[in-house]
């Protein structure tokens, strides 16, 4: 005979690890938003929708979604998106587009006494 187990609601829902994804939308008027969610589909509903007037979204859409990256740590997506919040706008593309070289030019210093970057090198 098998024993079977019970297992408490709660219980099972601290099992199910939760997703967060930072995503970044290009808005309506070509500008980038980035943001963080634990529910994809529901928070780009939200901004298609227009649900809060004070959002950067509001008066921007349609959004569209350009890219989302999953992670099942909280802390680790709060970093990202801070970190890549403060990129400008072609790093954020080079990025969305999966365009790594770019992306790496894009990320390295560009003054003359730190870069190897030498955009007038032939």
């Amino acid at each position: 005979m098998h024993k079977v187990l019970k297992v408490s609601p709660r219980a099972q829902s601290r099992s199910i690890m939760k997703l967060y994804y930072v995503y970044i939308l290009k808005c309506s008027d070509g500008l980038l938003y980035t943001g963080i969610t634990n529910n994809i589909s529901k928070r780009l509903e939200e901004h298609q929708k227009g649900l809060n007037k004070n959002s950067f979204t509001f008066i921007r859409r349609p959004v569209e979604l350009l890219f989302k990256q999953e992670f099942n740590d909280v802390n680790q997506a709060i970093y990202f998106e801070k970190k890549i919040k403060k990129w400008n706008a072609k790093k954020k593309l080079a990025l969305a587009n999966g365009n790594f070289d770019m992306l790496q030019i894009l990320a390295e210093c560009r003054n003359a006494t730190h870069s190897k970057y030498n955009p007038n090198a032939k």
